[in-house]
């Protein structure tokens, strides 16, 4: 038992001194694989001679509704034999198939037939077949392929000089007249405008470590080698038949004609594939993900902005705090001068309201409800960004970020129950049932009904991010067999502990409120609350809408985890310095305004949303327009529970400790 634990320590501490420079962090237990040429097997039962190539779901910039492989008519494949996608995976529509591309390790093939397919003018399932892969080349459709949990990678150079590699490679090109797509219409040159050209071929480039002088066990190492890379080259080739291929550069294009095929009229399309294996010690097995990660756009030119944006936060959290307790100090030191009755000081400012600064809100109920949702929702993000930073969730493992997410908000719902419970409790709320059942079911119902309308529409288009119907009813499951039961437990717990106990006594008449200046009213309070939260996060959140909507992946974890802990003292100081100003004008709303406060950061992320997707995403279709606000609307939601939740608490622990350290009559 001492090993053990002696071993996750030290693997905890290099983790911890080594995150910057270990991008490639893999989840503990991802074994590599070892390949080796077909008839080594036999020497060797610790390697494999096929390599297979997987393909998942197509998706574009221009549209939010992604695509299986099989949905266009592209060569078919045997999916009995596809791996299980975890929640995650099936959550964001990843659909993982095994791909008609047949390959041997260390076997070069030069031109190989795939399959072919035939369309005949005025048949109709043709012509909509037809249909579906020119709209696909219009949107900008891309492949995301697969070798040995590796993503195939499409590299090409950017108009100022750098190499990027795209995890995905179009599936085609349509020239438009007055808009070229340099990305994706390579050899523009080439390309007529308004015409539509199919890449019915790949060159797949598969660089590998060799096994030479390698002690990986069992004598594979002298036999075989092991995956670091896997390159694609898509192109567009006319061949004469499935017979008579021809993979020559000069080759002419493959065009499909923008019309509907005449009566009669045949169209084939063959597609092709050459494999290429290329040998490189240099790159090791555990760093092959960086020529990927460090070729993201917008990754190495942000790193400055980050930390300089975070060292203003702290900065300005600093002042904040300072100021507060150097005025916080006089006042209370003002306020215990009672050496006698003549030089006793006359109460004012924030110590008048202290018989009804612990008087119960107004919609008590709804305000326990959203705190206890928000609990759930803060210490989710917490664990999941812990793991994340661990390199628990790396992108080699693929849903695993949004699965632990999801799970864990489900075994979550005990702090939810618990924290609804005492809150609502110290209110003086008797309903303790209806507060259970709304804690357990109203923002869980919100999430899950916006969800629902959003698969219904992806249903009726046939995406793969449509959820199917018995994955449906395993998230309804989780929520009502595991949420909501937990939910109950530490509800039952927080209405057996007693009401909190607060400092001071609350009057029976409530204190007339004194006019307020237009800096001391709630709303110019809570739209300016939410302003320096927002500033910390804005850079971090260009880069989660880039993986969630323009299939960049997202590692930087360490860096958010950063920036989550700026936001929660960030929220908690902004709401405390702004709750103070408020009592001092003798308003003592504090309960719902500390909430929305710092919860009205979330109308900010709402704002840069629409931002994003009015200069970034080129969406035009009214389903995909819908989709994206949808899914935006779930994200805001949750981001409005968990920042109101911070400020609240921080507020709430502000209030009584200043007034157990002033002396009431």
């Amino acid at each position: 038992m001492k090993l053990a634990e002696m071993y996750w320590t030290v693997l905890l501490i290099c983790t911890a001194i080594n995150w910057r420079y270990t991008v490639g962090f893999y989840l503990p237990g991802l074994a590599p694989v070892t390949y080796c040429k077909s008839g080594d097997e036999s020497v060797s039962s610790a390697c494999k001679s096929d390599v297979t190539l997987y393909v998942n779901r197509l998706n574009t910039e221009e549209s939010v509704i992604p695509y299986e492989y099989h949905h266009f008519d592209f060569c078919n494949t045997d999916e009995s034999q596809s791996p299980v996608e975890n929640l995650g995976q099936v959550v964001f529509g990843e659909r993982i198939r095994p791909s008609p591309y047949k390959i041997k390790f260390l076997e070069d093939k030069t031109c190989d037939l795939a399959c072919s397919k035939n369309y005949t003018g005025g048949d109709k399932v043709d012509e909509r077949k037809l249909q579906l892969l020119k709209m696909g080349m219009s949107l900008n459709y891309q492949h995301h392929w697969i070798v040995d949990n590796m993503p195939v990678t499409w590299c090409y150079t950017l108009e100022d000089g750098r190499l990027y590699c795209s995890t995905g490679f179009p599936m085609g090109c349509y020239m438009r007249e007055k808009r070229t797509n340099q990305d994706t219409c390579i050899m523009s040159n080439l390309f007529k405008p308004r015409t539509y050209y199919l890449f019915n071929h790949v060159d797949l480039t598969i660089t590998y470590h060799s096994g030479e002088n390698q002690d990986w066990g069992m004598g594979v190492g002298n036999l075989g080698g092991r995956i670091i890379s896997a390159k694609v080259i898509p192109r567009s080739i006319r061949h004469k038949g499935p017979k008579q291929l021809d993979c020559q550069t000069s080759k002419e294009l493959l065009e499909i004609p923008s019309k509907e095929l005449g009566k009669d009229q045949k169209l084939s399309i063959v597609y092709s594939y050459s494999v290429t294996f290329q040998k490189n010690n240099t790159i090791k097995w555990s760093s092959r993900w960086d020529y990927i990660l460090e070729s993201m756009p917008h990754t190495n030119i942000q790193w400055f902005s980050i930390l300089n944006s975070l060292v203003i936060v702290l900065f300005l959290s600093g002042m904040v705090a300072m100021i507060m307790l150097r005025t916080l100090h006089k006042d209370i030191a003002r306020y215990n001068q009672i050496d006698s009755g003549e030089d006793a000081q006359e109460e004012f400012g924030w110590k008048l309201v202290h018989g009804d600064v612990f008087r119960p809100p107004r919609k008590g109920m709804l305000l326990s409800v959203f705190l206890g949702s928000g609990t759930q929702v803060f210490f989710m993000t917490l664990i999941t960004l812990a793991f994340a930073c661990l390199g628990f969730l790396s992108p080699a493992n693929r849903g695993a970020l949004m699965t632990c997410a999801m799970v864990l908000f489900v075994c979550l719902g005990t702090p939810a129950g618990y924290v609804s419970a005492r809150i609502y409790k110290s209110f003086g709320g008797e309903k303790w049932k209806s507060n259970v059942l709304l804690t357990s079911m109203l923002c869980p119902g919100v999430v899950f009904c916006l969800f629902f309308v959003m698969n219904l529409i992806l249903w009726g288009k046939g995406s793969s991010a449509a959820i199917p119907f018995s994955t449906l009813v395993a998230l309804l499951a989780l929520w009502f067999g595991v949420s909501v039961p937990l939910t109950f437990i530490g509800a039952y717990f927080g209405f057996r502990k007693r009401p909190i106990e607060h400092p001071v006594r609350t009057n029976q008449i409530p204190r007339k409120i004194p006019d307020q200046s237009i800096y001391t009213q709630p709303l110019p309070g809570i739209i300016m609350g939410g302003v320096l939260p927002f500033g910390c996060i804005f850079i971090q959140l260009f880069f989660i809408l880039n993986s969630l909507w323009s299939s960049q992946m997202y590692y930087m974890f360490g860096f958010l985890f950063l920036v989550f802990v700026i936001l929660v003292i960030t929220c908690s100081e902004t709401t405390i310095l702004l709750c103070y100003f408020h009592l001092c004008a003798e308003d003592y709303h504090w309960w719902w305004r500390s909430f929305l406060t710092s919860g009205f950061t979330a109308f900010y992320l709402f704002v840069y949303c629409n931002h994003y997707f009015v200069t970034k995403l080129n969406i035009e279709d009214a389903a995909s327009t819908f989709l994206y606000f949808g899914y935006t609307l779930i994200m805001v939601f949750l981001f409005f529970l968990l920042t109101g939740t911070i400020g609240f608490f921080a507020c709430f622990w502000f209030v009584r400790k200043i007034y157990s350290v002033v002396k009431v009559d």
